[in-house]
C-alpha cells in the first residue's frame, strides 16, 4: 500500500469515528431534550456494567498489584524472605521498587490466629496511625497497621498492636518479633520520609508476592461491582441480594438472612438513589484463591439516608460472578 493510500485510508476511518461520534452526542442530547438527565443517566450506570469497557479501561494500566486509584504507595513483606520492599507510583501510573530493607518478623511460622501467637499475619493492611513516643526498644517511631481488619475479624482472628517499628534504641533483642514487622531505625526514618500513611497499603505474604495480577479478572469483577451497584441503585432487590454469599457477615455481625430482612425494608421505600462509588481498590488477599478486598469512598444520597465514607468488601470470583462475604 502507497503512502497516499494509507493516509488516504487513515483520514476515512477518522472521518467515520467522527461522525460516529456526532451522531452518539446527536442522540444523547436528544434523550436529554425530550426526557431528562434520568434515562440518560440509567444508560450510562449500565454501561459501566460491561466488562468491555474495563477491558479497555486498564489495558493501558499497571496492574501488578490490583487495581488501585487512591495508594500511591504499596509496602510488601515477604515473610520467608525477611524483607519489607516500598514500591512507589511514579509519573506514568506504573509502581517501581524503591526500597528493599531486611525485616524481622514473628517468631512463628504461619498466620496470625490468635493473641500472643507470635506470628505475622497475612493480609492487606492500611497504614492508620503514626507513632513518635514509643518505648526505647520500638526505636524512634512506629506505623500502626490495621490489624485485625474485616477478614481477619470474619475469621474470628484476635490480637492487636501490629506494628511496623524500629528496633531498640537502648536494649538488645532477639532476631524475631512478637508479631510486628521491625526495621533498623535508619530505615525506619526513610520510609517515614517517603510515605505518606494515607496513601499507602502493606501487603503481607509468606512469601514473595506475586506481581502479575489478571486484567482479565480485575475486569471481570469491577464489571460485576457496579452491576451490584446498579441493582443498588435502581431498587432491584432480587439481583442486588444475589451479589452476597449464603456465609456472608457484615461486620456488626448481621448473617445473611438477617441482611436479607433489612434489605428488604430498605428498598421497600423504593426511593431514589445516587450512590458514587470513587477511589476504588481492588486487590487479590494473599494466601487465599479467587478472594479480593475491595476498598473505595461511597457518596450515598437518598431521601431518607446520606452517607460519604470508606468502604470495605471482601468478595470471591466464582463462576464469573462476585459473590461478598463481608462488609463494612
Amino acid at each position: 500500500m502507497t503512502l497516499t493510500n494509507r493516509l488516504t485510508t487513515f483520514a476515512l476511518a477518522f472521518t467515520l469515528t467522527t461522525l460516529a461520534l456526532q451522531a452518539k452526542e446527536q442522540e444523547i442530547l436528544t434523550e436529554y431534550r425530550l426526557n431528562g438527565i434520568g434515562n440518560i443517566e440509567k444508560k450510562l450506570d449500565k454501561s459501566l456494567t460491561a466488562t468491555s469497557y474495563w477491558q479497555e479501561y486498564l489495558k493501558d494500566k499497571d496492574t501488578s498489584f490490583g487495581f488501585l486509584e487512591s495508594y500511591e504507595n504499596i509496602l510488601t513483606c515477604d515473610k520467608s524472605q525477611s524483607t519489607l520492599a516500598v514500591y512507589k507510583k511514579d509519573k506514568n501510573g506504573k509502581f517501581t521498587l524503591e526500597k528493599e530493607y531486611s525485616a524481622y518478623t514473628g517468631k512463628m511460622k504461619g498466620d496470625k490466629v490468635k493473641e500472643g501467637d507470635l506470628r505475622t499475619p497475612v493480609g492487606v493492611y492500611d497504614i492508620v496511625d503514626k507513632i513518635t513516643k514509643v518505648d526505647s526498644f520500638y526505636g524512634p517511631l512506629a506505623f500502626v497497621t490495621s490489624y485485625p481488619n474485616l477478614y481477619d475479624r470474619y475469621q474470628n482472628k484476635t490480637g492487636q498492636g501490629i506494628w511496623i517499628h524500629g528496633l531498640p534504641l537502648e536494649q538488645k533483642r532477639d532476631e524475631y518479633t512478637k508479631g510486628c514487622i521491625a526495621i533498623n531505625n535508619k530505615n525506619i526514618e526513610c520510609l517515614d520520609k517517603n510515605i505518606d500513611i494515607k496513601k499507602t497499603v502493606l501487603i503481607i505474604n509468606e512469601n514473595a508476592l506475586e506481581k502479575s495480577v489478571s486484567k482479565e479478572n480485575l475486569s471481570l469483577i469491577l464489571s460485576n461491582i457496579f452491576a451490584w451497584r446498579y441493582a443498588w441503585i435502581y431498587n432491584d432487590l432480587k439481583s442486588y441480594l444475589g451479589f452476597y454469599d449464603p456465609a456472608f457477615k457484615r461486620f456488626d455481625g448481621m448473617n445473611i438472612e438477617q441482611f436479607k430482612q433489612y434489605k428488604t425494608r430498605i428498598f421497600a421505600k423504593n426511593e431514589t438513589k445516587r450512590i458514587r462509588f470513587t477511589d476504588i481498590n481492588l486487590i487479590p488477599y494473599p494466601g487465599t484463591e479467587n478472594l479480593y478486598k475491595l476498598t473505595f469512598h461511597e457518596n450515598y444520597r437518598s431521601d431518607s439516608f446520606r452517607f460519604s465514607g470508606r468502604k470495605v468488601v471482601i468478595l470471591k470470583l466464582q463462576n464469573q460472578k462476585i459473590s461478598i462475604i463481608a462488609e463494612q
